[in-house]
């Protein structure tokens, strides 16, 4: 008898054991609890940490988290106002501020996932379908020289942004918020993350662009080859200037050296003819000297050398 007395003990222990384990849940400060019976809420949610009861077997634990939790959404085709085909990709972040209204409405964060798909990409397309592409793309409050790469340049025209990217984001984080009120959630921040053209337009888009860049390096490359002829005829001016300058010194300089020389060579054949008569005077006098003595005649026509010098000293 003792003995089944010890084995229904030990058996009412372990079922108290787990009642009170079962009864029993901890709530962290990441966490925010609803509680279910038969699939139903019951009370208020447990938003405070701690060491919390409920009733065994019958209530459930469902837990949701406090924190911010990220929502990325699926890069779309939209087309802008202007009808340019865009592919948008968009990011968001949420927090769950009402559990009991959130389970209620959305059970889990799937099925919430799943409803700001719907809210936020369905308000992302209708936003950027009423507004003109340099507006999701440029910030509001700025100026921009654009250049349109679907249709003719006009680097020359000045944008003024009136919306902007910025306020495209904050009237679509608004207009969430609006729909997404009564769900028990709150959506803190709405970004578009990425934005491009369709592959087609794309292309497109990077032929033009291409063609933009090669006008203007044919401009530049045409500028450059004016300039360079410019330089060139200039150079050219230049060098006939200083070749006609330097040739007419050149001439200057050798007229007056033609003059010195002729000036020079005029001297010194005045000089050589001075010089000459008076060797020739000199030898017919050494002559007179050793051919003729006291006692020499001689006969002398009047065409001699030697008569002139004798009739001179007459």
């Amino acid at each position: 008898m003792s003995k089944k007395k010890l084995i229904i003990s030990g058996i009412v222990l372990v079922v108290l054991l787990i009642a009170i384990t079962s009864s029993m849940y901890i709530v962290n400060e990441k966490q925010q609890v609803v509680i279910t019976q038969f699939g139903r809420p019951i009370g208020e949610a447990v938003t405070t940490p701690g060491i919390n009861f409920k009733t065994p077997f019958v209530q459930d634990v469902n837990v949701f988290d406090k924190r911010y939790l990220e929502w990325n959404g699926d890069p779309n085709q939209i087309p802008t106002k202007d009808k340019k085909f865009i592919f948008i990709d968009t990011y968001a972040r949420w927090q769950i501020i009402d559990p009991l209204q959130f389970y209620k409405r959305l059970t889990n964060e799937r099925g919430a996932q799943s409803r700001l798909d719907d809210i936020l990409d369905g308000e992302t397309r209708d936003y950027i379908a009423n507004h003109e592409l340099v507006e999701a793309v440029r910030n509001s409050n700025r100026k921009a020289r654009v250049t349109d790469t679907l249709t003719e340049p006009s680097s020359d025209t000045l944008i003024d942004i009136k919306v902007g990217r910025q306020k495209i984001e904050k009237m679509i984080l608004k207009t969430a918020n609006e729909r997404v009120s009564d769900l028990g959630i709150v959506i803190l921040d709405f970004k578009i993350k990425r934005l491009n053209y369709v592959d087609e337009v794309r292309e497109n888009v990077f032929k033009r662009m291409n063609s933009e860049r090669f006008r203007i390096a044919d401009k530049f490359r045409s500028e450059g080859q004016g300039q360079a002829s410019r330089i060139n005829g200039g150079k050219v001016r230049d060098l006939k200037t200083i070749q006609s300058t330097a040739f007419e010194e050149a001439e200057k300089i050798k007229g007056k050296a033609d003059a010195s020389a002729a000036a020079i060579y005029a001297k010194a054949y005045n000089q050589s003819a001075q010089s000459k008569n008076l060797y020739s005077f000199l030898k017919s006098m050494e002559t007179f000297e050793k051919t003729f003595d006291r006692n020499t005649s001689v006969i002398l026509s009047t065409d001699s050398e030697l008569f002139k010098y004798l009739k001179s000293n007459k």
